[in-house]
């Protein structure tokens, strides 16, 4: 039996459920719906409609994917905990690198599903972290701890990291930036020494691997 068993639950855990891709939402929505000790709170596509159906419909606990355009996962949970410091959100993730995982965690995540596991982990995810717990998969915790006390790349060398990426020169990188060329050249030493690369090429190639950027 599962130690988080739904013949217990005295009211069912409502949930929110967040995800722009329509099929995969429907199909979490439905898993959620058709459980005794849970109901589903309310849907939505993106990061900006999240914050606002949370605030709406105040759930239990909210799946919501790391990965989203216009506003990222992450982003919207940053902003749902200023509100509301009690929420309790998991995040979906396809599982690319420590990057987004450790913002996540940062921002208040109570845990986390690997899409490839999910229909295995989904409900027993919800309950413990509506218990109070946290769920976080042997992988990503193995990937955390792999880059346990490597430094986080800034906004701003992120942001440097993906004009390099596109091919511009630190030159076109200061302009489009609105920054001194000398102060590209400080970011671009800095990035590679926190990622321990050889070169920018490197540089791009191991925030792909760790999640700093994105294809």
């Amino acid at each position: 039996m599962s130690p988080f068993d739904p013949i217990t639950a005295i009211t069912p855990i409502r949930v929110l459920v967040v995800d722009d891709h329509p099929m995969l939402r429907t199909g979490l929505a439905e898993t959620i719906a058709a459980q005794p000790d849970m109901q589903l709170a309310g849907e939505a596509g993106d990061g900006r409609a999240a914050v606002n159906a949370y605030a709406a419909c105040r759930p239990d606990v909210t799946i919501m994917d790391i990965a989203m355009p216009d506003m990222c996962g992450v982003t919207a949970l940053q902003a749902i905990r200023r509100d509301f410091p009690r929420a309790r959100v998991l995040m979906l993730t396809t599982y690319k690198g420590d990057a987004q995982i450790r913002r996540a965690l940062q921002a208040g995540a109570a845990g986390f599903l690997l899409k490839s596991s999910m229909r295995k982990e989904l409900l027993d995810a919800i309950r413990a972290v509506h218990a109070g717990l946290r769920h976080v998969p042997p992988e990503i915790a193995m990937e955390l701890a792999a880059h346990m006390g490597d430094a986080m790349l800034s906004e701003r060398e992120t942001e440097v990291l993906r004009c390099a990426a596109a091919g511009n020169s630190n030159k076109r990188i200061a302009l489009q930036l609105a920054i001194a060329e000398e102060t590209v050249k400080a970011h671009m030493r800095t990035i590679l020494s926190k990622l321990g690369a050889n070169d920018r090429t490197h540089a791009v190639t191991l925030a792909l691997q760790r999640g700093f950027l994105s294809l």
